[in-house]
């Protein structure tokens, strides 16, 4: 699906987007034609995309739907701001790049009144410009029954590829699958001058991936590298590193040779 221009509904569900980023912009981007959106940002006085309404934070926590978009740092103390101001039924998701501790901050802060959904989009605005069918999102459901009902929206609306995991099923697989392609991508952003004209495919695909993610956000890379599980993913991936090393050490390959002759 591409970016519709569609006005605003007038009567329908309402959401409010709590920090309006570089991704609380995208989500309205796609999301305008079907909710009434509201945002708040203490650093967006005015709002870059038509049809969207900066609002004071206590109108946007009367929407039906509240998106929580800041870095995993500023989490909690949105959460303690927001508490007393959500309606009983409002549905709460976060989009942080962990969920461990997003879905405990989401628990222990917002009333037992809210619906809670944790959510991760496995995407950003360099991986979505083809659109978004078949992008995924990871949903962990945390309280009451909205879960299913957006992942039912997900996948009809935008054709994305949604999981339902828990936050520990999701922190141990992005351990490896976010946070080694951010790993690699920052060595490689050490070197100087990779080759862009003698490639191969293979190289190609990788300096594609690192493209992806060399523009995120510092509070993206600080919370992938919060991760529970990072650092066992790291350590194992260095130990690994460290084995092939051993192997491709000259006097290795001496020994070997002396040993087959």
């Amino acid at each position: 699906m591409t970016i519709v221009e569609c006005s605003q509904p007038q009567h329908g569900p309402s959401l409010g987007i709590i920090g309006f980023g570089a991704f609380g912009q995208l989500s309205a981007r796609y999301l305008l034609p079907y909710f009434r959106v509201l945002a708040a940002d203490p650093l967006v006085t005015e709002s870059p995309l038509p049809g969207v309404e900066m609002a004071a934070l206590d109108r946007v926590c009367r929407c039906d739907l509240v998106v929580i978009a800041v870095p995993l740092s500023a989490l909690a103390e949105v959460c303690r701001a927001i508490a007393p101001l959500l309606r009983p039924g409002t549905v709460v998701m976060d989009v942080c790049s962990t969920k461990v501790q997003p879905a405990g901050i989401l628990l222990a802060e917002l009333p037992p009144h809210v619906d809670l959904v944790a959510t991760h989009p496995m995407f950003g605005p360099q991986s979505i410009a083809a659109g978004t069918r078949g992008l995924k999102v990871v949903i962990c459901p945390l309280r009451g029954r909205s879960a299913p009902r957006i992942a039912a929206f997900l996948r009809l609306r935008f054709g994305l590829a949604v999981l339902i995991a828990s936050p520990e099923e999701h922190d141990r697989e992005a351990a490896l699958t976010q946070g080694l392609t951010h790993l690699i991508a920052k060595a490689l952003l050490r070197m100087d001058h990779l080759p862009d004209r003698i490639t191969t495919r293979s190289f190609d695909l990788i300096r594609q991936a690192v493209d992806m993610v060399r523009h995120d956000a510092p509070g993206v890379s600080h919370a992938i590298e919060s991760n529970p599980f990072a650092q066992g993913a790291r350590n194992r991936f260095f130990a690994e590193m460290e084995a092939v090393r051993r192997e491709l050490a000259p006097e290795a390959n001496d020994t070997g040779a002396a040993a087959g002759g």
